[in-house]
Parts: C-alpha cells; sequence; structure tokens
C-alpha cells in the first residue's frame, strides 16, 4: 500500500488531491448512517473507470496495487472516509484534481449507493487549474 501526499511550493495550501461535492457529502452522511464507516476504491478496471466505489470501510481488500490518496474529512461523519486508487490507474491521473459526485442513474451493484437511484462519478481537473 502506498499513501499520496502532494506536492506544493513552501507556503502555498496544497490542492486537494481528492474531494467530494456538497452532493456527495449528503449522500456520505446517509450512506455512514446505514452502514458505518465508509471507504472508496476507483479502479483501473475497463467497464466503470470513472465510477468510484463505495464500501464499508474494510470490506474491500487493498494492497500493494493500490494507492491511499487520501483520508477525508466530511461534515457529520465520525471518521475520515478512505479513497484508494489502483496503481495504474493512479498513474495515469496523477496530475489531477479528482472530485467526487453523486449523480441520478444506476450505479454497480457493489456499491453501497445503488440501491438510492445514483451513482457516484468522479469529475476531474488539472492541478493547478
Amino acid at each position: 500500500m502506498t499513501t499520496h501526499e502532494t506536492n506544493h511550493a513552501p507556503g502555498d495550501a496544497p490542492a486537494p488531491v481528492v474531494e467530494f461535492t456538497p452532493a456527495a457529502a449528503v449522500l456520505l452522511r446517509r450512506l455512514r448512517a446505514d452502514h458505518g464507516p465508509l471507504m472508496f476504491h476507483q479502479s483501473g478496471g475497463c467497464c466503470d473507470g470513472s465510477a468510484p466505489m463505495c464500501y464499508p470501510a474494510g470490506e474491500f481488500r487493498t494492497g500493494n496495487s493500490d494507492v491511499l490518496l487520501a483520508s477525508l474529512d466530511v461534515t457529520g461523519v465520525a471518521e475520515p472516509v478512505h479513497f484508494w486508487m489502483s496503481k495504474s490507474q493512479y498513474e495515469v491521473w496523477a496530475h489531477t484534481r479528482l472530485i467526487v459526485d453523486v449523480v441520478e442513474g444506476r450505479g454497480s451493484g457493489f456499491s453501497l449507493e445503488a440501491p438510492e437511484g445514483v451513482r457516484f462519478l468522479i469529475r476531474s481537473r488539472l492541478v493547478g487549474s
């Protein structure tokens, strides 16, 4: 497992590597109330490469092929939400800021939000923009 730290100029606040939109934070509070502590994993898979998967913390096994990008505080959630990504995906997205949003639509059956009729989605921006 690898932890990613953002490089930034001395005195500058680091750009967040991962952040949640307000809509995603609302959904995370509901999911936390129903399922306990949460985590995300963004795979490098072929089918849902831009759809982060939300699991109860510890229910998805991470390992040497994964990078811990961030441990994110969400108002109203007692513990940080860890955001993991496969190393292969990280190599492609290393210079981007990832914004986790929620949109209407059918998500993956394994991600906790699937029964809600919504899905998490990654929106990305180049770091520094």
